[in-house]
């Protein structure tokens, strides 16, 4: 039976950290857990015919973006990765799976935060927003819970093309836009119908201002033993 935990959103913030580097459970571990566990979720929520577009940031969300769309095409599934941001941004857990997924026959773009986007680089483009416009279902995992402010340009831009899809739309951890502290959301903020969050549900998600962006939520466990909460606990009140 799956532990539900209820944790501050400080306390939240800490479990990585603590089952990292108090209990020696790799990053990499976490994320191959949390990208299958959603994986999986998704799959069974939707066709076995569905065209799945997957945008990713170039942290950790995105990093767990990288491991949905390598399950998904483990089960044969048409999936495309948009990339926001570049390279040299992505953190080492991401860039691990990404270096992954290049050997396969995901397609991935890359969208630079460089504007205007008429340039050699300039996605997204047209191209770009017809496969979103297009697909069955727009998995988000643009910006984690450490995001600050207002998504900015072709994350931005990625979110309200999404937005705009007739797609099924997925959050990963929590939609891209909201202010997980506050609930408020930003402009844009991902319109999700269901949210993956991960150990336990962000308190905003109760806010009824939240409900409308979150869509349905549900809280999928990534290995995280109880003994890490237990040091969570303990060190977020010393």
């Amino acid at each position: 039976m799956q532990m539900t935990y209820k944790l501050s959103f400080d306390q939240i913030r800490l479990v990585d950290r603590v089952a990292i580097e108090q209990f020696g459970i790799s990053g990499l571990v976490l994320m191959e857990n949390a990208g299958r566990g959603a994986a999986d979720l998704i799959a069974e929520l939707t066709s076995e015919e569905s065209d799945y577009v997957i945008l990713c940031g170039t942290g950790n969300n995105g990093g767990d973006g990288l491991v949905i769309a390598r399950h998904l095409h483990a089960r044969e599934q048409p999936v495309t990765v948009i990339i926001s941001g570049n390279r040299e941004k992505l953190s080492h857990d991401c860039r691990v799976n990404l270096s992954i997924l290049e050997k396969t026959r995901v397609t991935i773009q890359w969208c630079d935060e460089c504007l205007p986007f008429d340039s050699e680089k300039s996605v997204p483009n047209e191209e770009t927003f017809n496969r979103i416009a297009n697909a069955d279902v727009v998995i988000d995992a643009l910006l984690g819970t450490g995001a600050k402010g207002a998504p900015r340009g072709s994350a931005a831009l990625l979110i309200e093309a999404a937005n705009k899809s007739l797609a099924k739309k997925f959050a990963i951890d929590v939609p891209s836009g909201l202010n997980v502290e506050t609930g408020e959301p930003n402009n844009p903020t991902f319109l999700a119908n269901m949210t993956i969050t991960f150990v336990a549900e962000k308190p905003c998600f109760n806010l009824a201002r939240s409900e409308k962006i979150t869509g349905k939520v549900a809280v999928l466990p990534i290995g995280i033993p109880p003994e890490v909460i237990d040091a969570v606990v303990a060190e977020s009140n010393v």
